[in-house]
């Protein structure tokens, strides 16, 4: 069975974590699995829109440990990066999402753990139920986050809420999590929030839409005077197409 499903409902894909027994655990076929409907999102210029969810009871418990560190020479071999990207199969499987033009938004419910929590954290928005949970689960382990937490963690909650939840590995509610803002919101029943947020999104220009995310994530940690050379960068292709269907 394939460990990630893939539904495409008009202009927007639904993507499911789909090992629901083990609280879908992450594998490295399931890692790859996750980059490479990534990348077939990415070449569909008809889906708009992105929603990643887990079946069952979690959205995911984070990384199979058991499974993946009894395969040391798989670990090995997935832990090179690819030189192109600068990322390895571990990292790409969460950072192929913050690659797509198309916004990506995480519907989470139950366990959001570790690698789980880092895949939630490269979506665009995320929406919990109040009974979930979150944890940067790595240094229970002994190990840190290095599926692009680092990355995700710092810019949404800060240096300092980034360190204390990794190096004490609490868990914390949904609740503290949307205070902290480490989820977007609460809902009852996130999927459905994130399909009313992606029709809306689907109502604007894709061209914008993309170009919205392409600039924010370029310009997040840049200088004010490097963020202005790429806002106009960016706002350039949209002037000329807007003048271009205007004639």
């Amino acid at each position: 069975m394939n460990p990630v499903a893939l539904t495409i409902d008009g202009n927007r894909a639904e993507v499911a974590l789909d090992r629901p027994d083990k609280h879908n655990g992450l594998t490295i076929e399931m890692l790859r699995e996750l980059t490479r409907v990534a990348r077939f999102i990415q070449n569909r210029k008809d889906i708009r829109t992105v929603i990643l969810r887990g079946n069952g009871p979690s959205f995911s418990s984070g990384l199979d440990i058991a499974g993946t560190m009894g395969n040391p020479l798989g670990v090995a071999r997935n832990f090179l990066p690819n030189p192109l990207r600068g990322t390895n199969s571990f990292q790409e499987a969460c950072w192929a999402w913050r690659r797509l033009p198309q916004p990506v938004v995480a519907a989470v419910h139950g366990h959001c753990y570790g690698g789980g929590l880092q895949l939630a954290l490269a979506a665009d928005f995320r929406f919990a139920t109040p009974d979930s949970d979150f944890s940067v689960m790595e240094v229970r382990h002994g190990l840190i986050p290095d599926m692009t937490g680092a990355a995700t963690l710092s810019r949404l909650i800060g240096l300092d809420k980034a360190l204390l939840l990794t190096m004490t590995a609490d868990r914390v509610d949904a609740a503290h999590a949307a205070r902290i803002g480490l989820i977007t919101e609460v809902s009852e029943d996130p999927i459905g929030t994130a399909q009313q947020l992606t029709e809306r999104i689907a109502e604007r220009s894709p061209h914008a839409v993309a170009a919205a995310k392409r600039l924010f994530d370029r310009t997040w940690h840049a200088s004010a005077r490097r963020a202005f050379g790429i806002e106009r960068a960016t706002q350039l292709p949209l002037i000329l197409r807007q003048a271009r269907f205007r004639r």
